[in-house]
């Protein structure tokens, strides 16, 4: 009875060990993408900050924007740690003018910058990294002024739908966006009709003041 009491226990012990060995490889990709998930939501948080503040200071700026950006622009990623914004992020203000009244009101786009900071050198320049503006994409950066779009002005100054037919004539709106590039510990993983590839690779925020 000792024997097979014995060898009942290694039957057992060898089970387990075999469930555990296939188990194995699907708990690490568990932890993985959920480390992946804890640092994508925190990265979103600090996104969703970095779009406030900046907002906040573009409309409180006592500078006008075109001799301001590039300041508020990195004052704001300079709060990002622990993200990497210098080589991994990008950030746009744009400011924004309702024209005409009610209903039919339109927003005008005045004025877009993006981050790309030639005094310290950081920014587009460092990174390279310049995702589209979901506001406004510019067609014409300006060259001797850097991160600065050439705007249409006048007749020509380009429309947008955002809080279109909402402002009024004149009303004017500061619009910042922050992207990040989240790089993903664990690639792609798929659980039905859940995947860690919708949390990556490219983390937005927006805030209109």
């Amino acid at each position: 009875m000792t024997r097979r009491r014995f060898h009942a226990r290694l039957r057992q012990a060898g089970i387990a060990t075999v469930e555990l060995a296939l188990l194995a490889p699907i708990l690490v990709v568990i932890l993985l993408s959920l480390i992946d998930i804890a640092r994508a939501m925190q990265a979103n948080m600090i996104l969703i900050n970095l779009s406030r503040e900046g907002a906040n200071l573009a409309q409180r700026g006592k500078l006008s924007l075109a001799d301001n950006s590039q300041t508020i622009i990195g004052q704001v990623a300079a709060s990002a740690p622990p993200l990497d914004m210098n080589h991994l992020g990008m950030i746009y203000i744009t400011r924004i003018m309702g024209s005409g009244t009610g209903s039919a009101s339109r927003s005008l786009v005045l004025e877009q910058y993006r981050w790309d900071d030639s005094v310290n050198n950081r920014g587009f320049r460092v990174s390279g990294y310049t995702p589209a503006s979901k506001v406004w994409t510019c067609g014409n950066w300006a060259s001797g002024v850097a991160g600065t779009c050439v705007v249409p002005s006048g007749a020509n100054a380009p429309a947008v739908s955002l809080m279109s037919g909402t402002l009024n004539d004149g009303e004017v709106i500061y619009v910042v966006e922050t992207f990040y590039k989240f790089d993903m510990l664990f690639g792609i993983f798929k659980f039905g009709t859940l995947s860690t590839s919708s949390i990556g690779p490219n983390l937005y925020s927006m805030t209109v003041f």
